[in-house]
């Protein structure tokens, strides 16, 4: 075996799995994946994240697990696992190039945004159509946008654009918020924000560039033109498990179905973080699955 445990998985449960597994002596490698960072990494303040009262850069919270995991011994690799096949007695990852074998496998592979699937969506992708707005907020420096969402990423994202944007219109399905109280007090009392209730995109417009978007009430029907430079997507997430193929049960939405130990229905393939089937996604939590993944592998191993 190359490893004792290959983890899939850059964010803050793979970090945190590879601190916990290098401490405990078990020879570990983390598969980064170079073309789907870790929402973390795009987050420009992390303000729930214990220890910093005062917030923290998702990026910096990040480059310091994996300079802990580093300095205990994790190894790092660039690439993308295309699939997991068993090799006896462990497990073989197999990216673009190469293959690695493992006694065991931690899957801390997250979750993406999700895309609309409208018209538009694809073309004025990066010309307009965002699902980042710490990547391109200052982009739209004085320009109007639309945010589309409800939850805490689609408030917290509003009012971060806000530091550069004239006007940010959230658009969401339902007539309430589902973002917690906190970010929906700050985002009503923010003179910037605007709100588009029981309202959905319908398709995104423009030449060049987006120039607006057609908006749909759902209790009426009635169609709206809108104005706008920029969409920022925000609504809701899927998980980064495509390249599972049956190696793990999921359930319906593509989430691994694991147990309170992180075990999956294969000995030796554990699953934390944003890519698992659970109550709440966030990085603390992620965290903790990441370690309680990482022992109960460990007691697989000397089993």
């Amino acid at each position: 075996m190359d490893y004792d445990v290959i983890i899939i998985g850059g964010g803050p449960a793979g970090l945190t799995a590879g601190i916990y597994a290098s401490r405990a002596r078990l020879k570990t490698l983390i598969v980064e994946s170079f073309s789907v960072p870790c929402q973390a990494v795009t987050t420009d303040h992390i303000e729930n994240y214990p220890g910093f009262p005062d917030g923290v850069n998702g990026f910096e919270l990040i480059e310091k697990f994996k300079k802990q995991a580093g300095k205990f011994g994790t190894e790092f690799i660039a690439a993308e696992v295309r699939e997991i096949k068993e090799a006896k007695p462990g497990w073989q990852i197999l990216t673009e190039d190469k293959a690695y074998t493992a006694s065991s496998i931690i899957i801390a592979a997250g979750a993406s945004p999700k895309r609309l699937d409208v018209p538009g969506e694809d073309k004025f992708r990066g010309r307009g159509v965002s699902y980042c707005g710490t990547c391109d907020g200052a982009l739209f420096k004085n320009k109007e946008i639309v945010v589309v969402g409800g939850g805490d990423t689609a408030l917290e994202e509003a009012l971060f654009l806000t530091r550069f944007v004239k006007k940010a219109t959230v658009i969401h399905r339902r007539n309430v918020l589902r973002g917690t109280k906190i970010l929906q007090e700050r985002a009503f009392a923010d003179k910037k924000i605007e709100f588009a209730w029981d309202s959905v995109v319908t398709e995104i417009t423009g030449a060049a560039k987006v120039a607006g978007v057609k908006i749909k009430n759902v209790k009426t029907n009635a169609m709206t033109d809108f104005s706008c430079d920029g969409v920022f997507i925000f609504a809701g997430y899927k998980p980064n498990t495509d390249f599972l193929k049956g190696a793990v049960p999921l359930d319906e939405a593509g989430y691994i179905i694991s147990d309170d130990n992180c075990l999956t229905s294969k000995a030796g393939i554990f699953a934390c973080g944003d890519c698992r089937k659970k109550l709440l996604r966030q990085v603390v939590t992620a965290c903790g699955e990441g370690a309680t993944a990482a022992f109960s592998c460990r007691h697989y191993l000397e089993r």
